[in-house]
């Protein structure tokens, strides 16, 4: 296909790079049919009793487990989602050298099925799940296993304890070990590719503030704050852009 002037010049830096890090937020997985938490069409303009930044609260959790598994379950697993255009293209940077990780805001381990190996998630993954109680891990399918049976609360089944999604909730802290991975990668990096997020989650988007290096690429559908500040913004989908520079 062809390609903008923008999308030629970013693969110039691409192909001049050793050292780039891609930060991401939901937009990357859009294209994968994962609805984006904060566009017109995604789950924070739906309608519930409680407003979802309630519900994935470490509060809500806590005190109203059966409706935070009912919401949990309906609105933020998609496992039948597949890597789009822009995980595959990543996944291809890594494997040639040119790309050191990715630092994702997501938490449906599509990076990871994609092919990458060195992947940084900030709010952690629905597919990795574990007891509150005894520490034991369980698949993603075992939350959905355990929907409409009794309060549709899964247990573990060694101890009894309540399973949580080990995913960061509102209220918690990010994991100390993932942030300063992050930070180590984001300090070394020579070219950093900012896709799909709106800045706007913090700590998260707080993390740019590390870089040091020559130029900030960054690929968003919408306007966001760090269009001044960024090197070169490409206002286009990024499973376009990002899946016209493989090889």
């Amino acid at each position: 296909m062809a390609i903008t002037e923008n999308t030629a010049l970013l693969k110039e830096w691409i192909d001049s790079s050793d050292n780039i890090v891609f930060f991401g937020g939901a937009g990357v997985s859009t294209e994968s049919g994962i609805p984006d938490f904060r566009s017109v069409d995604g789950i924070y303009n739906m309608k519930y009793k409680y407003p979802p930044e309630t519900i994935l609260s470490r509060t809500f959790f806590c005190n109203h487990i059966s409706e935070f598994y009912e919401f949990y379950k309906d609105k933020m697993l998609y496992l039948d989602a597949k890597p789009n255009k822009a995980h595959l293209a990543l996944a291809e940077l890594e494997r040639r050298g040119k790309l050191k990780a990715v630092i994702t805001q997501n938490i449906d381990g599509l990076h990871q099925a994609a092919g990458s190996k060195t992947v940084y998630e900030l709010h952690g993954s629905t597919l990795r799940n574990y007891c509150t109680r005894c520490g034991k891990f369980f698949p993603v399918q075992f939350i959905e296993d355990a929907a409409g049976v009794g309060d549709g609360v899964p247990r573990c089944d060694e101890c009894g304890g309540i399973v949580k999604p080990d995913v960061v909730l509102y209220e918690e802290a990010l994991d100390d070990e993932v942030v300063e991975g992050a930070i180590d990668a984001i300090e070394c990096a020579d070219l950093m590719i900012i896709g799909g997020t709106s800045l706007a989650v913090y700590p998260a988007a707080g993390l740019l503030q590390y870089f040091r290096g020559d130029a900030v690429v960054q690929i968003n559908r919408d306007h966001t704050p760090y269009d001044a500040r960024a090197t070169l913004s490409l206002h286009e989908s990024i499973g376009k852009v990002l899946g016209a520079l493989r090889v």
